[in-house]
């Protein structure tokens, strides 16, 4: 059995990380590697409900990530709580997933894949590209020197995982936790308990990712091996 590691997710928003990485971050757990999450913005415009106000929706979108994290066994969420939809890839944000890396020092980062052709959510696009630039700040000195004063050392992430790929070549079989992927996402019950049909869709989507995979239900990743 090879050393434990540690593993950051970075979403844009809660449930990102149960669709994208939720079976391979069950596995991860269970083989003893640690993983935390961000949580980018607390996705406060994700309802179709019109009684339902953004600081509410917030709160339970919070509690059902809270929830969800626990079923996968990630040891901690951080919720930067910015304003859903609109995220942008400034060097403020940069520079706060940043830090955030030099403090958690992560072996691999995982995070949305910016360069998917069509991604149409900005935010996913957003912290994509933002999550891949902070590595470069977090790992190099002469960024953010303010960190340095305040005693956070830089860090070098040995690794990228970009999810919701189109160009997969990392696969991570999730046979045996399908089932735990889908009781984390059923956490999040303002965003599928109305929704027809959505368990079959990530079924399907796991089945086909199977085929390339020669497994029953995968995990695809872009996998950036960094130097």
């Amino acid at each position: 059995m090879g050393e434990s590691r540690r593993l950051l997710v970075i979403g844009a928003h809660p449930d990102d990380a149960e669709s994208g990485a939720g079976g391979s971050v069950a596995l991860w757990s269970k083989a003893g590697d640690e993983v935390q999450l961000i949580v980018c913005t607390s996705g406060d415009k994700g309802t179709k409900d019109p009684d339902l106000s953004p600081h509410r929706l917030a709160e339970l979108r919070e509690q059902e990530q809270e929830e969800a994290a626990r079923c996968l066994g990630i040891s901690r969420v951080i919720f930067l709580r910015h304003q859903d939809g609109q995220l942008e890839p400034t060097l403020k944000f940069r520079g706060e997933l940043a830090l955030l890396i030099r403090q958690v020092r992560p072996d691999v980062v995982v995070t949305h894949d910016p360069w998917r052709p069509y991604m149409l959510h900005p935010d996913h696009r957003a912290v994509g590209f933002t999550a891949t630039d902070a590595i470069v700040a977090a790992r190099d000195h002469l960024f953010h020197p303010e960190y340095l004063v305040s005693g956070i050392s830089p860090h070098a992430p040995k690794e990228i995982y970009y999810f919701h790929t189109g160009s997969a070549d990392l696969f991570t079989d999730i046979s045996e936790v399908l089932e735990r992927k889908l009781e984390a996402l059923r956490c999040h019950r303002t965003q599928l308990a109305h929704v027809v049909g959505w368990e079959d869709r990530m079924r399907k989507r796991a089945a086909e990712m199977g085929r390339q995979a020669g497994v029953a239900y995968a995990e695809g990743f872009k996998r950036v091996v960094l130097r």
